[in-house]
């Protein structure tokens, strides 16, 4: 059985375009850290070499389910790219916002079921293969569950304050708030293939 985020997950990933407050659970990763303008090339060679290494982890995991025994899930979609955002702590002393400022983790969710010794023999294999130097960098990342409001932004990502707007509204009529300013960002359209005027991004903040 192949197991879709699109389908199991389906609050986590594809809420409406109205704030929502959801769960989300204990989720492990595969993580590089940054600083910079997400504009540059150097956020660009992260998201570059991030896709191989998800897509290796994949390939040895359908390996490793034909041999293995009582699996539920013996394939899975690969998630889609996600970034967690903050500002340096210039940047958090700035009175404007200088993207070259932000700090951030790009990252790409690994299934629960994945064993540990499938995602480091993937990742060997993906290095001997197709190096890229960022790989040294790369981390395998446990983030703790975290309630949190999220919502659809549909659009430019210059544009996503009006979306935080909203759910910073829908926060203060369920009598929640939001815990820091660091918030995630969910990528459910390819930049590099659709106009901005259709980037499809889920927004979310963690709630106290």
């Amino acid at each position: 059985m192949k197991y879709e985020w699109r389908k199991q997950e389906k609050n986590l990933y594809l809420p409406k375009q109205k704030p929502v407050l959801v769960s989300a659970p204990e989720q492990r990763f595969v993580s590089l850290h940054g600083i910079g303008d997400p504009n540059g090339d150097e956020f660009k060679e992260r998201i570059t070499t991030l896709y191989p290494i998800s897509y290796g982890i994949k390939g040895k995991y359908k390996k490793y389910c034909q041999k293995a025994d009582n699996i539920e899930f013996d394939d899975y979609v690969v998630f889609p790219l996600e970034g967690v955002w903050s500002l340096t702590e210039k940047g958090q002393q700035l009175d404007h916002l200088d993207k070259k400022e932000f700090e951030y983790d790009i990252m790409m969710r690994i299934p629960k079921f994945v064993p540990n010794e499938v995602i480091e023999t993937a990742i060997a294999e993906v290095k001997e293969k197709k190096y890229q130097p960022l790989m040294e960098e790369l981390k395998l990342i446990t983030r703790p569950a975290y309630d949190a409001i999220e919502i659809l932004h549909v659009g430019k990502y210059d544009d996503e304050p009006a979306s935080f707007e909203l759910m910073d509204n829908y926060a203060e009529e369920i009598d929640r708030q939001r815990k820091s300013k660091i918030h995630r960002e969910i990528y459910l359209s390819d930049a590099r293939r659709v106009e901005p005027e259709r980037l499809k991004t889920v927004l979310r903040y963690e709630v106290k």
